[in-house]
């Protein structure tokens, strides 16, 4: 009978390493696969977070208006140009933007003297000055430096063109 305890042993032995293998390999299957979801869980949040923070920055970007001061509209302008080959007309009607609102009511008592300096300036001009787009911005300018020599409480920023016509 000490044999058959011994052998139930020995028996008891042998089958005791296998179940140690066994239960070391679900064990390192487990970790193995809980690693990998983490490393994606991690991956695809760090992702996320790149690009989610990246498009309000964009948008905000986007959202940001222009700021647009007081804008005061001129009477239209209907000038002669001075040209050899003929008679041209050039119909203009343009709005003055201003830095300040309350600018609007000097805007107002200096109308005819504007008129006047913008009416030589226009006059002065041939059609091949004009035309193009490089003329079109120089005679802005030009007008944007007559009229802030005339003002004083406020300063013109920027002319718009509403209607130019040359005939």
């Amino acid at each position: 009978m000490a044999k058959g305890k011994n052998d139930d042993l020995d028996g008891a032995e042998q089958l005791d390493p296998q179940p140690e293998t066994k239960k070391k390999a679900p064990l390192l299957k487990w970790i193995i696969i809980i690693s990998v979801v983490l490393l994606l869980v991690i991956g695809g949040a760090g992702a996320g977070y790149y690009f989610l923070m990246k498009a309000p920055a964009k948008k905000a970007v986007a959202q940001v208006q222009p700021v647009i001061g007081t804008v005061y509209p001129m009477e239209p302008f209907i000038i002669n140009l001075q040209d050899n080959q003929g008679e041209r007309y050039l119909k203009l009607i343009m709005q003055l933007e201003i830095s300040d609102p309350l600018g609007v009511k000097e805007l107002d008592l200096l109308k005819p003297k504007m008129r006047d300096n913008i009416l030589d300036l226009l006059s002065a001009k041939t059609y091949k000055e004009l035309m193009d787009v490089g003329g079109k911005q120089r005679l802005r300018e030009e007008i944007i430096m007559r009229l802030n020599s005339i003002v004083t409480t406020s300063k013109i920023t920027k002319i718009y063109f509403t209607e130019f016509v040359v005939q």
